[in-house]
């Protein structure tokens, strides 16, 4: 993994000042280091990522987004909670007049697709805001999922999700939130009505790209839904096992 701490460098740190009278308090600070150098070096490793992407003239998504779902990303391929090294990212800090989800092979570092989604109808008008992980809230969840197993819906075909957070989107399948198309979630309509419609709470894609984003994405693939006022994914603790 790209943030695995390598023994070389835990010995080098650990190695200076482990003489002195305050070893200790020496060794909490180059642990301390350690760390510091070891998030300077995923930073790095992402960053050279990001910049490498093969875009297929789609718009890059921003980088603290992309770094955010690339160390989730990891950490659920490490525990066995997906298997597809296909990366789906959804940023809620944007419009939803904007393409705000992206689909991305891992394998070969290119974007596959960058559509318009849509948000649930009590998250939010334009702006997604308010987010939740109750039955019936009619709000979208944020945080990390696997995608799960196709189905035929009342939308049609349809792709089942399964939350991995505890507390913040683990009802997600209860909920029946999933990932759709839908005729509001289109150009024309945000010319007709200033913004794009919202669903229940499911990130609902247009009809014209259902069938192919469904079928990239499908059986244990990571999809990742952002927005600023989530924390930083840096711990573990909320993953369901």
């Amino acid at each position: 993994m790209i943030y695995k701490i390598y023994p070389a460098l835990l010995f080098l740190f650990l190695s200076f000042g482990t003489d002195s009278k305050n070893s200790t308090e020496t060794k909490t600070v180059t642990v301390k280091n350690i760390a510091k150098v070891e998030k300077l070096a995923v930073d790095s490793k992402i960053e050279s990522i990001y910049n490498s992407l093969n875009t297929h003239n789609f718009a890059l998504p921003g980088l603290r987004t992309f770094s955010e779902a690339l160390k989730g990303f990891y950490l659920l391929k490490e525990k066995g909670l997906i298997q597809k090294d296909i990366l789906t990212l959804i940023d809620f800090s944007l419009s939803s007049n904007v393409k705000r989800l992206w689909v991305i092979d891992l394998n070969t570092n290119t974007i596959l697709f960058q559509s318009l989604v849509a948000h649930g109808r009590n998250t939010g008008e334009e702006f997604a805001s308010d987010f939740s992980n109750l039955n019936s809230s009619y709000k979208s969840s944020l945080g990390f999922y696997a995608t799960g197993e196709i189905y035929k819906g009342k939308h049609g075909i349809s792709l089942r999700l399964d939350g991995l957070e505890k507390g913040i989107n683990d009802h997600a399948r209860e909920r029946a939130v999933v990932i759709h198309g839908a005729d509001y979630v289109s150009e024309s309509f945000i010319r007709n009505h200033k913004r794009l419609g919202r669903s229940q709470g499911c990130p609902a894609i247009p009809v014209e790209l259902t069938n192919d984003i469904i079928e990239a994405i499908k059986d244990k693939s990571c999809l990742y839904i952002y927005h600023p006022s989530r924390s930083s994914f840096s711990t573990e603790e909320k993953l369901i096992s």
